[in-house]
């Protein structure tokens, strides 16, 4: 048996690649975690869709959300904030009835909520989109993927080990504060650091797994 911390962080599968072990073993997590998780998403649909998922796993795992996201697209309207923006008494009642998803009424009203402060976002001449948050390597919608962009820290975590990988830092303390001064609700600290991580504005891949640096991230 290894006696490097790093390796034994990590479990090499049956296709030689390694991986943390939360994403070592159930399919749908390795999948998860091989294609998606820490790629770049920087279109205004997907992070709202992600911010509204990150907020529903709170007290929760993510495998629960992970398996149902897809009943949460049908419910939801596929996260489009225009759709969602409308929703009144009857869709929340809807929701509420919808066996397929996470039915917590505050959670549900802070989706909607939320969904009305993206679209107000769209309005700001200061988050215009590329030219003013450039830094992100890639195109960044207007609006909320601007916002949320823009908090980018200067440098990634590397952590060896599960025990280093920070739950919050400066830059998701202060996006969870302006996102609160916003109109939006369930964007705390650590909610919006995990958001970070999925999104692609932070690597907390460990360092030695396959994925590390795979979404570009090497600063």
């Amino acid at each position: 048996m290894s006696t490097d911390p790093q390796a034994r962080a990590l479990i090499v599968g049956e296709d030689g690649l390694a991986r943390p072990p939360w994403a070592a073993h159930d399919p749908l997590l390795r999948d998860y975690y091989d294609t998606e998780w820490g790629m770049p998403v920087r279109d205004e649909r997907g992070v709202f869709e992600r911010l509204t998922l990150e907020a529903f796993q709170s007290g929760l795992s993510w495998a629960t959300i992970l398996r149902k996201r897809e009943a949460f697209r049908a419910a939801f309207d596929h996260f489009d904030p225009e759709v969602m923006a409308t929703y009144g008494e009857e869709d929340e009642a809807r929701l509420l009835a919808d066996q397929r998803i996470v039915r917590n009424r505050a959670k549900i009203a802070a989706a909607i909520t939320n969904a009305r402060a993206t679209l107000a976002l769209r309005d700001d001449p200061d988050l215009r989109g590329d030219p003013v948050h450039a830094k992100a390597e890639g195109p960044v919608d207007a609006g909320l993927a601007a916002l949320i962009w823009s908090y980018r820290p200067r440098h990634t975590p590397r952590p060896g080990a599960l025990a280093e990988v920070p739950t919050q830092s400066a830059e998701s303390v202060a996006l969870a504060r302006e996102l609160k001064r916003r109109g939006f609700t369930f964007v705390g600290p650590t909610t919006m650091f995990a958001l970070m991580e999925a999104i692609g504005l932070v690597d907390t891949h460990l360092v030695g797994s396959h994925r590390r640096g795979s979404s570009g991230l090497t600063w």
